[in-house]
């Protein structure tokens, strides 16, 4: 295990922050146009760039970005989303069970002519949800054998369990994120749903049930995707020698963290949300620091929910709070000391897309005693990539980072 360094690192990820220039905008990003005082002052000090999360034909996911981030080769470790957000809830799984991660969607109908009107059902409560997952686990028949296994997570996340599915047919089914289908047909995942006798039942159950009286929310459809074996990381501090956690109101951070060794850090009233406790996430960060941790990855998901929506006032808003709420606060308290602070997105997430796409992302390193600083005068897509730096594979950006730090030879 390498020597602990006495710096902190702070990776703030603001998810999906990244876009495109919009016309709207007068050809400028959200994050051109979103106010960032802090992080604009940061970047007139530190380092900025390109860093290209998601490797060559994968897909533009948060599972396969957030991975590179944490210095871990998605080509190598990936196995799927599903068994990422098993890992946030210490499932007991079999070497050759297949998780799938499982949404709760609204849809027209689910059938070759079905449209996906939403991925998230409104954003349900994760109360509501819970309540609808606890029912079908009560009545559907497919949930009675024992062979699938429906699990409640957060809001419209959560998980089916295929008992020893891990390398059946279904591990080869390809299912769309639906996120990637908002107002899109769905026949083409219709079609390969029906390639599986226990999911295409499932699937009809579910749907019969959500139709009924008992369901007083938008949500009209499971829709299992991102399967995969469960999963197996490397320690984090054994790799680093950093003691490390995670921050997030979502289970995919969550589960690489635990996979990895890391602390999961907790606070009241996060959300994933435009509305989430910012606060709360900063002071549970802070806590861990000055307790003896080094490295804090702090994920704020609101600009990716904004995204997703289409709404070009809402993210701008994501970004300026994610500035004045995680970036300066952190920064009063540790920037004037030794600590490496990383700023970035995981993937872009265009308004004009309202989906993934597989960019290189900007990110921003500041250390109080830079000397090699970019001369920026703004921190956005454009400044960053001016500088020509770019870090490829992503995964190796962590390691690049401490070396340029000082901490690493």
């Amino acid at each position: 295990m390498p020597d602990a360094p006495s710096r902190k690192y702070l990776f703030l990820i603001a998810d999906g922050m990244g876009d495109w220039p919009m016309q709207e905008l007068g050809g400028r990003t959200v994050l051109g146009a979103a106010n960032t005082p802090t992080m604009d002052a940061m970047a007139r000090r530190g380092v900025a760039g390109l860093c290209r999360t998601i490797p060559p034909g994968m897909p533009p996911g948060s599972d396969v970005a957030n991975m590179s981030l944490l210095g871990y080769d998605p080509a190598a470790n990936h196995t799927g989303r599903g068994p990422i957000e098993a890992a946030a809830q210490g499932l007991a799984l079999e070497p050759d069970d297949l998780v799938w991660r499982c949404n709760l969607v609204n849809l027209t109908a689910l059938d070759a002519d079905g449209i996906m009107l939403d991925y998230s059902s409104g954003h349900i409560a994760t109360e509501a949800a819970r309540a609808l997952i606890d029912q079908m686990n009560a009545s559907l028949p497919s949930l009675q054998r024992g062979d699938l296994q429906l699990i409640p997570g957060i809001q419209y996340r959560h998980l089916l369990v295929q008992k020893g599915g891990g390398h059946g047919p279904d591990a080869r089914l390809h299912i769309r994120p639906p996120h990637d289908l908002t107002d899109k047909p769905i026949a083409d995942d219709v079609a390969a749903y029906a390639g599986s006798a226990a999911l295409a039942t499932l699937l009809q159950e579910a749907a019969a049930f959500l139709a009924g009286p008992d369901n007083p929310t938008k949500a009209r459809s499971l829709w299992p995707w991102g399967q995969g074996l469960p999963l197996h990381l490397d320690d984090f501090q054994q790799k680093t020698g950093l003691r490390g956690a995670v921050m997030s109101a979502v289970d995919l951070i969550n589960g690489l963290g635990r996979a990895a060794g890391m602390t999961v850090l907790h606070a009241e009233g996060i959300t994933g949300l435009l509305d989430t406790n910012y606060e709360g996430k900063v002071q549970a960060s802070m806590d861990f620091l000055d307790s003896g941790g080094d490295f804090v990855f702090l994920h704020v998901e609101a600009p990716d929910e904004c995204g997703h929506a289409g709404n070009i006032d809402d993210k701008i808003e994501s970004i300026q709070r994610f500035d004045a709420r995680v970036v300066r606060p952190l920064f009063e308290r540790y920037g004037q000391t030794d600590a490496a602070f990383c700023i970035a997105c995981d993937h872009l997430t265009p308004l004009a897309r309202r989906t993934h796409v597989p960019e290189p992302v900007p990110f921003l390193l500041y250390w109080n005693d830079c000397s090699i600083r970019a001369g920026l005068n703004i921190f956005t897509e454009a400044t960053a990539a001016n500088t020509g730096l770019v870090i490829e594979p992503g995964h190796l950006l962590l390691d690049w980072i401490m070396r340029t730090v000082g901490d690493r030879a």
